[in-house]
């Protein structure tokens, strides 16, 4: 459970640059390759600032997560990426004025009952960092 803040972390960077990648295309208008070089497309899409700090951010999200990948059971700290959603839904919900109807807001408690179970199975639970998994794996093999 110390490594949650670093968990929580990579969802909030995830889910903000879903967000900067959505309000960047949404500044670009509709995409069209109709006589244009999809190369020079695609460049003009990657480096337009809201796009490339959503990809900025994203790197920042994966480096996060692996940091907690190195220190954490994999079973444990991927469900909860499942925030991201939720996160996503409420801030597009405010942002955007995206529709948040009746069964978008029951998957979003779904989600959260699941991330609570989860989170409640590894509180007491030993932290198992890459390296112990390694030496325990090298064992098997041997």
């Amino acid at each position: 459970m110390k490594f949650l803040p670093f968990i929580l972390f990579t969802v909030l960077t995830n889910a903000a640059a879903q967000l900067m990648l959505k309000y960047g295309m949404m500044t670009m208008g509709p995409i069209s390759f109709a006589g244009v070089n999809p190369i020079l497309k695609i460049l003009q899409i990657v480096f337009s600032p809201w796009i490339f700090a959503g990809l900025s951010v994203f790197v920042i999200s994966m480096a996060s997560h692996l940091y907690v990948l190195s220190k954490v059971e994999l079973s444990f700290a991927y469900p909860f990426l499942s925030l991201a959603y939720v996160a996503v839904a409420v801030f597009a919900y405010f942002v955007f004025r995206e529709d948040l109807n009746a069964y978008r807001i029951a998957g979003i408690a779904l989600i959260c009952v699941g991330t609570v179970l989860i989170a409640q199975s590894g509180r007491d639970a030993p932290e198992k960092t890459a390296e112990a998994a390694y030496k325990s794996e090298r064992s098997v093999i041997q």
